[in-house]
């Protein structure tokens, strides 16, 4: 389950990347607009502001997300609506399909970007972008407390996101006969407040892990997460810095 509200703490570092994804689709005047992985919704109504005569539909398979994007809602300009991106069918072409953040939780997600590609427009676009941060401190602590004596048995098989490196992505989509612009950036992403990591990481990778546990083993759980984060992340006087590396990929379909 996500909890929208959770995700949300940090949402200025995390819309950034979304923000700088659009920048490089060069989509001029696009008729029919799609975010996969909508989320809460505040990021999809910025595609009105960009392309003010598109129809824009934000889909996701998250019930509570969905509930709070609608509060976002435009009738007969923007809409939203629950569906897994795994076998979601748009009901025309797409001249725009934004995928932001939400690749890296479908593990086959390299097979899909063929199907992707097919559901644009001619000359449409696909911009996508994945964490790519999982051998970051922060992770590499949650895998290997998940995989400690203690939580094994009921962690050992809770999924991990996986991503590609943008070359694999670079030769993928070329491959389908499409322009390509991948290109990485790591964020120095400022924190404050009590643990701020941990509440950073509630809002996305914990989630699987809390959904495995009861409320007593969550609580157990965490109070170990954040020792041991506190000791990879040390407050500054000016806060804690969580370093996040993002992949991004853009697609031009051919005409």
């Amino acid at each position: 389950m996500w909890d929208p509200g959770q995700y949300q703490r940090y949402a200025d570092e995390r819309g950034r990347s979304f923000l700088e994804l659009l920048a490089r689709v060069g989509a001029e005047d696009p008729r029919y607009v799609v975010d996969l992985g909508c989320g809460p919704g505040n990021l999809t109504a910025t595609l009105l502001t960009r392309w003010p005569d598109a129809a824009v539909e934000g889909v996701d398979s998250s019930p509570e997300m969905i509930e709070a994007a609608r509060a976002h809602a435009v009738p007969g300009r923007l809409g939203f609506s629950l569906g897994d991106l795994r076998d979601w069918r748009p009901p025309r072409q797409a001249d725009v399909i934004v995928a932001n953040a939400v690749l890296q939780w479908i593990p086959e997600h390299r097979d899909l970007l063929p199907r992707l590609v097919a559901m644009l427009a001619p000359a449409g676009w696909l911009a996508f972008q994945v964490p790519g941060n999982y051998g970051a401190p922060d992770h590499v602590i949650l895998h290997e407390l998940c995989e400690s004596p203690r939580w094994r048995e009921r962690l050992g098989g809770v999924p991990r996101p996986d991503v590609a490196e943008p070359e694999e992505y670079v030769e993928r989509i070329t491959g389908l006969g499409c322009a390509v612009d991948a290109w990485e950036t790591t964020y120095l992403h400022l924190l404050t407040g009590d643990d701020p990591v941990l509440e950073w990481m509630r809002g996305t990778a914990l989630r699987p892990v809390f959904a495995a546990l009861d409320r007593t083993e969550r609580e157990e759980f965490v109070a170990e997460y954040a020792e041991r984060l506190r000791a990879a992340f040390p407050s500054r006087w000016y806060g804690t810095v969580l370093r996040f590396r993002r992949v991004f990929v853009v697609v031009r379909a051919g005409a």
